[in-house]
């Protein structure tokens, strides 16, 4: 305990800003439905959202070498905080897709600010609790902070007022705290071409997992409110997606620990276009549903990038931990970005309830390609596979490649061969 105790304003300021991060998410979506932006507009929003994000992750080791992490904390809360009111002061579509930008430029350095500090503050004994115990405070700060939604009303000044006050606030835990100032994560050397190699599959599956999570995120507000549910159900449903997708992260991995990960992620990816077609067909139907469709979803589709992520770093040789996996996360945005914008097209062409039948799309494409892969080459044998590790966003990794890339080499190098530049 006493290793945790000087971190909890960090793990505070975390809670505070997650909770404002995702129920900003959802409120953009129900807010511009309500505004009367069609879904295009709505999934562009989420385009823009996901291309800052991609941009602060890229820039923030540049920013915080610059003026330390607490300055660059200060000035990106600032300005979350500032695009956050100025959102209600100026209802229009680009305006606020500039500002989604801002925020998700903002959030991704806010993000790896307090991970990257979590980090070089955990001992190595403790660094497994530390980082499970932000897991939670992870999970329960963006579902609960979703409940607000309903309790103020997505209407008004007020629940913007308190996004702002949310950011703002997280100031303090983060000002007044642990007085360090750690080192930035190291920059990444990003080699496209050379992860391709060693895993087609691990890069498919991170674009195409990209494309789908980031259009639930973003549009199963949207889907939720037009289908006909009052704003506390699409509360409920975005947070029982999310909570599914937590619940079922480490029983998954732990079976692709002993399996072969390719079909850990075949079936996977079945039971998430299953789940995804049985919601396509339930859109309008009693919302408890509809709750139990989603939570099935969110268990399957949202663990989906871990187990892609896991099998290509079975595949790299010693030392290429953190290029595969900074890799990786620059492929899973390059579909965060278009995913949005894509579902939300079909969204506005065929109805509301084609988002879950542009992800079952995506999904039969994935399929078809790891069933290629798994004749194209064996399975990694069970002694060169590493242990699975839930990702949960593009910050995170960025904050915590340097530091774990040498234990997880240390661990695995030692009497692993060359990596195999196939599947």
């Amino acid at each position: 305990m006493s290793s945790i105790r000087p971190l909890i304003p960090l793990l505070l300021a975390a809670g505070i800003l997650l909770g404002g991060n995702g129920l900003q998410g959802t409120l953009i979506a129900l807010r511009g439905a309500q505004e009367g932006f069609a879904p295009s507009t709505i999934g562009l929003m989420g385009t823009a959202y996901f291309c800052g994000f991609l941009v602060g992750c890229l820039a923030i080791s540049r920013m915080m070498k610059a003026v330390g992490h607490v300055r660059a904390f200060s000035a990106l809360a600032a300005i979350a905080s500032a695009g956050t009111l100025l959102m209600v002061l100026m209802i229009d579509p680009l305006v606020w897709s500039a500002i989604r930008f801002l925020s998700g430029f903002c959030f991704a350095g806010l993000f790896t600010i307090i991970e990257a500090w979590l980090n070089s503050g955990a001992a190595n004994e403790s660094r497994a609790r530390i980082l499970a115990l932000y897991r939670i405070v992870d999970i329960g700060s963006v579902t609960g902070a979703q409940f607000l939604i309903p309790a103020i009303g997505a209407d008004g000044f007020a629940i913007f007022a308190v996004m702002s006050i949310m950011i703002t606030l997280s100031l303090v835990p983060v000002s007044l705290g642990d007085r360090s100032n750690p080192a930035p994560p190291e920059d990444v050397k990003l080699d496209l071409a050379r992860v391709w190699r060693i895993s087609p599959l691990g890069a498919i599956g991170c674009i195409a997992i990209g494309v789908t999570n980031s259009a639930f995120r973003t549009l199963s507000p949207v889907y939720a409110e037009a289908i006909g549910m009052s704003v506390a159900d699409v509360v409920v449903f975005v947070s029982v997606g999310i909570i599914g997708g937590a619940v079922m992260q480490y029983p998954l991995g732990h079976l692709s620990d002993r399996w072969d990960r390719r079909l850990v992620l075949l079936t996977t990816t079945c039971c998430a276009l299953a789940a995804a077609l049985a919601l396509a067909l339930a859109g309008g139907t009693h919302p408890a549903t509809n709750f139990v469709l989603v939570f099935v979803f969110g268990s399957f589709a949202m663990p989906l990038y871990s187990l892609s992520a896991a099998h290509a770093n079975d595949r790299a040789g010693k030392g290429e931990f953190v290029q595969v996996n900074a890799a990786l996360m620059l492929f899973y945005s390059f579909g965060a970005i278009g995913g949005p914008f894509a579902a939300s097209t079909v969204m506005q062409l065929f109805g509301p309830n084609f988002l879950f039948v542009f992800n079952a799309c995506v999904y039969s494409v994935f399929i078809g390609f790891i069933l290629y892969r798994m004749g194209a080459r064996g399975g990694v044998p069970p002694e060169r596979r590493g242990r699975f590790t839930a990702l949960l966003r593009t910050s995170t990794l960025f904050a915590r490649l340097a530091r774990r890339s040498g234990d997880r080499d240390a661990d695995r190098g030692a009497d692993r061969g060359p990596s195999t530049p196939a599947d």
